[in-house]
């Protein structure tokens, strides 16, 4: 009984040797009436927050900040809504006796932003439902019933785009193919967290790349962040079993030394790489066995340039190594937007942050109803305009 409720604890007797408690609670009485010694938390140090609430708390943080900047998330969109602009046309010019005709050149325009065939005609289908219950009569009527369709399918099918980080410290393993910014992500993530007070430890596990190491270490240097140890051509799992086995030992020594947050770079591979996917499959492996229950996310980057093509590297990815979540890259740069809806109805897996520029704050944190409204804004002339 004392060990399942040590594990539950953030430090029970199992966890206890050597360490120093400041405190030891009441007995109180379990299922079984019997008495039951609970051990209270060590102390964090004064002025560092602890455990996975803390995490949480910084994360909506972060969310709150993003929301509150929703010109940055409009900006970085443009090129999309550039392409979804036939979509005011056809608004202006609806009636409501041709529905079918307008209907069907709103599914092409989707298509053409990339939202895909199948995503596209669900969209269309719920808009047409609507026509036929009386629901949608004007063409301000498609627009509000265009966003909602969006919203409904990225939050009923991606569920929350918050991340779960419940551990301390909570490691988030990020995989993708080459070239998709997995190490820009990674540095960004950690300056987002390090800004907001998180302490936050990089492990450089893309060993193919000397320039990887270098371009880690410059993000850690900006975002306040601690790297490990690279070795180049070494098998990616031994170093980040490696640096675990040093942060764990660290801890065990100073449970001041304890870091928040650990991300885990890995090497762009191709998805169709059957060696290269299996080998990552061991890098995760090695977070867990490092660290219990870990990693809390396992994220992939995919470069949104790509459009549907992403769809196929995360169904591999998925099957590989168990997606928690995506993260799209380069919206800025594409007309092809629409991909994001796509591929959260597609493969049921949410989107945790959008990037959409080169800047660590143009990392944003993936909102739907934002999203829906930077592509079809309530104001189309006012958009114009500016």
């Amino acid at each position: 009984m004392q060990q399942s409720l040590g594990r539950r604890c953030a430090a029970g007797p199992a966890s206890a040797r050597g360490k120093t408690f400041t405190a030891i609670a009441p007995f109180r009485a379990c299922g079984s009436r019997r008495p039951v010694k609970v051990y209270a938390a060590p102390e964090a140090p004064e002025g560092e927050a602890a455990g996975p609430s803390f995490l949480q708390r910084l994360g909506r943080v972060i969310k709150e900040k993003a929301a509150g900047d929703f010109d940055r998330f409009f900006a970085g969109t443009s090129k999309t809504r550039e392409r979804l602009g036939l979509v005011d046309e056809m608004i202006a010019m609806w009636k409501l006796e041709d529905y079918e005709e307008s209907l069907e050149e709103l599914e092409e325009v989707l298509i053409s932003a990339d939202f895909g065939p199948k995503t596209a005609l669900k969209i269309v289908d719920r808009i047409r439902d609507g026509v036929k219950t009386g629901k949608v009569k004007s063409g301000d009527d498609i627009r509000v019933a265009l966003k909602a369709a969006i919203v409904e399918l990225l939050t009923a099918r991606g569920r929350s785009s918050e991340l779960k980080l419940q551990g301390r410290p909570a490691a988030v393993l990020i995989v993708g193919v080459n070239g998709a910014g997995k190490t820009t992500t990674v540095g960004k993530i950690a300056y987002k967290f390090g800004k907001e007070g998180a302490k936050v430890f990089l492990i450089p596990g893309d060993t193919f790349r000397a320039a990887a190491n270098e371009q880690l270490a410059e993000w850690s240097r900006r975002a306040g962040a601690e790297i490990g140890t690279f070795r180049e051509g070494a098998r990616p799992q031994a170093v980040i079993a490696q640096n675990l086995d040093a942060l764990r030992q660290r801890s065990g020594k100073d449970a001041a030394d304890t870091f928040d947050l650990v991300l885990v770079d890995t090497a762009g591979r191709l998805h169709t790489a059957y060696k290269l996917m299996e080998e990552l499959a061991l890098c995760r492996a090695a977070v867990s066995n490092a660290l219990p229950g870990q990693p809390d996310e396992t994220l992939l980057v995919l470069d949104g340039t790509t459009g549907l093509n992403m769809l196929n590297q995360a169904k591999e990815f998925n099957e590989a190594v168990r997606l928690s979540g995506l993260i799209l890259t380069k919206l800025d740069g594409t007309a092809r937007g629409g991909a994001v809806v796509s591929v959260v109805d597609q493969l049921g897996l949410p989107v945790k942050f959008i990037g959409v520029g080169e800047t660590a704050e143009d990392l944003q944190p993936f909102d739907a109803e934002s999203f829906a409204e930077a592509l079809f804004p309530r104001s189309p002339a006012a958009v114009a305009a500016k």
